[in-house]
């Protein structure tokens, strides 16, 4: 007797399937003409599917790039977990991380994405409860685990003022700037802030 379940489970995996083809797609559309200039038939076209399978899979375009969003956050946060192995100190994993997310931002297209059009479609509240969940969370644990936020500055307060600054590196090197030098820069504040604070 054949095992009941399997038909289900290729049943998801086929769903799966489909919304990855059109989160792929989407992306590509997306930064190569802008959310914009980008249609729903076309974005279906390139994923090879109809316009209406892509409405059973999404509300509207805006559910699709909030979808191409998530998985790019996650993507920046998962390199930032694989920079940050449980066995290095808590100053070294901040700064390794801090690394891991510039680097992540040089993906193509995903500055334009996460930085820039995010804000722009979805609203900057909606994009900074998205980075709060992948990389703004790293960062936050990240800086709590290296002692930071006991003192003068809160940990509510000085990860989004962090954060921001990472995000207008990335901005930087995208647009142009000596990656080296940004990330050196960007990594000397850092470390500012880990240093203990002098009395006067």
């Amino acid at each position: 007797m054949a095992d009941s379940p399997t038909p289900a489970r290729t049943n998801r995996e086929r769903t799966e399937t489909t919304r990855l083809a059109l989160i792929e797609a989407a992306r590509a559309l997306f930064v190569g003409k802008g959310y914009g200039d980008t249609s729903t038939p076309e974005i279906a076209t390139a994923a090879g599917i109809t316009r209406g399978a892509l409405y059973h899979h999404f509300v509207d375009k805006r559910d699709l790039f909030r979808q191409v969003l998530l998985r790019e956050g996650e993507a920046v946060a998962a390199d930032i977990e694989a920079a940050t192995p449980e066995q290095l100190s808590p100053r070294e994993a901040l700064l390794e991380g801090s690394k891991a997310y510039l680097n992540a931002m040089t993906a193509p297209g995903r500055t334009r994405l996460l930085l820039i059009d995010g804000p722009a479609v979805l609203g900057m509240a909606e994009v900074m409860a998205m980075d709060d969940a992948t990389s703004a969370k790293s960062l936050r644990q990240g800086l709590e685990r290296a002692g930071l936020g006991k003192g003068e500055a809160s940990l509510d307060a000085l990860t989004p003022l962090l954060a921001a600054a990472f995000d207008r590196a990335a901005l930087a090197i995208d647009a142009g700037a000596d990656v080296e030098e940004t990330r050196t820069a960007m990594l000397w504040l850092l470390e500012r802030a880990l240093s203990p604070v002098r009395k006067r």
